[in-house]
């Protein structure tokens, strides 16, 4: 009875809640009762609460934050429950709470992107030493199936959304096609085998610290480029799956990341090439001509106030991807073989993505601006 109540806390239910009956099959419950992602569920046992609650560091009702677009309370102890459910680890926990307060902080905007028909949805990509004690995937198939810790951790968030959230598809979640990475959507950047700084070394962290960065973002666009032996020629083949007329960052702006396979990345800087140096090239020669972006003037002009006013409203203007070198997110993964690297689109202006170290720590010179070691790219 103590477990089937604290899981109708996380679904926000104000009546008294229901007991299963004693011969129930728990996972066919839970589907009854609409706590599923889609996934079976794992039963969370008091005991498997417990442990997860020892690494928060107990206090069971303190309020982590507030899930929008229902605005639920997420304690700790719901937190916990629906990393049980995910079926995370203990030591996963403070991955998670660290990903669930940047998400919830005010720039990533939450409530638009749970509740917007775009497809939008949080991607987390963590750094530091927590990686690899965690035992995460930065490797062969990052994205993909396989890996306990990138699938649970990324599952447990969606189940949050989901409980906490109240973002149920069809419900408040009206996102027209959504994509895989609701379900799940989470890796980590492979720091071994990158030829750069970590992403958040580069945003002013030290190496020991462990950081997670969230992005609203479309699923990966592939870029394959097996012939070009210098920096020029890997980046025009990533300008050139940038620059399609109708990804979310070509209308709305914003920011969006690219994912540099270890064969591409040490190519790169080979050369000398540094992340900036990746970043400044990508903006450069990305790109759509205005005309092109709305049936040149077929269906009458238009202006399109979701992109900067600076940015020129002429038939044969160049019209960047997002406004900055610095809203293109450069992260190193994958596997050692393959000339492959990803695009990921950003939600647009909507949203802007969050990065935060574990524990709140500031960081240790500079980069972005931080409150709370909630740190707003």
């Amino acid at each position: 009875m103590a477990t089937v109540k604290k899981v109708n806390k996380l679904a926000g239910a104000d009546a008294q809640a229901a007991s299963p009956p004693p011969d129930a099959d728990l996972i066919e419950w839970y589907y009854a009762q609409g706590y599923s992602d889609g996934f079976p569920l794992v039963p969370p046992t008091p005991e498997k609460i417990a442990a997860v609650m020892d690494v928060l560091g107990g206090d069971a009702q303190q309020l982590l934050c507030r899930v929008p677009p229902r605005w639920g309370s997420l304690t700790r102890e719901v937190l916990a429950i629906n990393m049980v459910m995910a079926g995370c680890l203990p030591e996963y926990a403070p991955v998670v709470e660290a990903a669930m307060l940047a998400l919830t902080s005010q720039p990533f905007n939450l409530n638009g992107v749970q509740a917007t028909t775009h497809m939008a949805s949080p991607l987390l990509i963590v750094n530091g030493p927590v990686r690899t004690q965690i035992g995460m995937n930065a490797g062969c198939n990052v994205f993909g199936s396989g890996n306990r810790a990138n699938a649970t951790i990324g599952r447990a968030i969606r189940l949050m959304l989901l409980n906490v959230g109240g973002a149920w598809p069809g419900l408040l979640d009206k996102s027209t096609l959504g994509h895989p990475g609701k379900y799940t959507y989470c890796i980590a950047e492979n720091e071994e085998q990158s030829p750069f700084a970590p992403y958040h070394v580069e945003k002013g962290y030290k190496t020991e610290d462990s950081s997670v960065f969230v992005l609203a973002a479309e699923p990966p666009h592939s870029v394959t480029n097996h012939f070009a032996n210098d920096p020029p020629g890997i980046l025009d083949s990533i300008c050139s799956a940038m620059s399609t007329i109708c990804n979310n960052n070509a209308v709305s702006g914003g920011h969006c990341a690219v994912v540099l396979g270890i064969e591409h990345a040490q190519t790169i800087a080979k050369h000398g090439w540094k992340r900036h140096d990746i970043r400044h090239y990508l903006w450069a020669h990305s790109g759509n001509l205005w005309k092109d972006m709305y049936g040149n003037d077929r269906y009458g002009k238009v202006y399109n106030r979701t992109l900067p006013v600076w940015y020129k409203r002429e038939p044969d203007a160049r019209t960047p991807i997002v406004p900055s070198p610095d809203n293109i997110h450069v992260f190193v993964a994958g596997g050692e073989a393959g000339r492959f690297s990803a695009f990921i689109p950003g939600w647009g202006r909507m949203s802007s993505p969050v990065l935060r170290a574990l524990g709140g720590a500031p960081p240790a010179t500079g980069g972005a601006q931080c409150v709370d070691g909630t740190c707003y790219l």
